[in-house]
């Protein structure tokens, strides 16, 4: 029979045999492969599970006590900033119609007006309290025209130089401390006193009464540029009715 390879136990060529040997060499490179990637692999545990790969972390960081202390600062800001809040210095009111609104009452110039508005023939008081500002039982400043609760209807003239004043002024000073206290509007003009409206069919009839001994003398002129005098009683009557003479003023003892 033939010759061939597969038929004799002769061992083949050399060249044959080499070109075999690069074969397996070639066969035998993943193994040594497979070798190491299973050496890096951890140890299996006896259940066949590889324990949990532990990850490296830094240092823990205090959480609980930094949010408490964040807290805390906020906090103290908060407190700080409600204390300077309330005691900030409150600006003082404004100066109405050239009259300031001063910490203590003067005495330099000191003399008293008594003022009455009559309206359906009645005397009708005003406000305590008018031209003092702040808590009554401890003002935080007084203009210098002003009406003490003590003494109904009378103007106390407070400033600390000889000045003039008319009743315009003191309306003024009215109006600005009743709309501060969040009260009406208190004008005086043709067709209103104080917080009364005057109709078509009413008049202002003004009366001055000077304690000279001629007794109160009817006004034609403007109410707001009456002079303010010291024991001068000035009457503003919304009319009719009509009460002729007005209803006569007497000053306390020690005004």
């Amino acid at each position: 029979m033939g010759s061939g390879p597969g038929r004799s136990g002769q061992e083949p060529p050399a060249e044959a045999r080499k070109g075999r040997s690069v074969f397996y060499q070639g066969t035998v490179a993943p193994k040594s492969k497979n070798r190491t990637s299973s050496a890096l692999r951890p140890p299996r545990t006896k259940g066949g599970r590889r324990p949990p790969v532990k990850v490296k972390s830094g240092r823990d960081i205090p959480v609980l006590p930094i949010a408490v202390l964040g807290i805390l600062v906020v906090l103290a800001i908060g407190l700080i900033a409600y204390v300077v809040y309330n005691n900030r210095p409150t600006p003082p009111p404004q100066t109405v119609a050239g009259i300031p609104c001063d910490q203590l009452e003067h005495t330099q110039v000191h003399y008293h007006v008594a003022v009455q508005i009559m309206y359906q023939g009645n005397v009708v008081d005003l406000p305590a309290n008018v031209g003092i500002s702040g808590d009554p039982a401890a003002p935080s400043c007084y203009y210098w025209l002003h009406v003490h609760p003590a003494n109904n209807n009378v103007i106390h003239i407070e400033s600390p130089a000889t000045q003039t004043f008319t009743l315009g002024q003191f309306f003024s000073v009215w109006n600005a401390w009743s709309r501060a206290q969040g009260l009406p509007a208190q004008p005086l003009n043709a067709t209103h006193v104080s917080t009364f409206t005057l109709t078509p069919d009413q008049t202002l009839v003004v009366y001055i009464d000077l304690q000279d001994g001629k007794g109160p003398q009817a006004y034609t002129g403007d109410p707001n540029s009456i002079v303010l005098r010291a024991h001068e009683v000035i009457t503003l009557e919304i009319s009719p009715p009509t009460v002729s003479p007005p209803p006569s003023f007497t000053f306390s003892s020690g005004l």
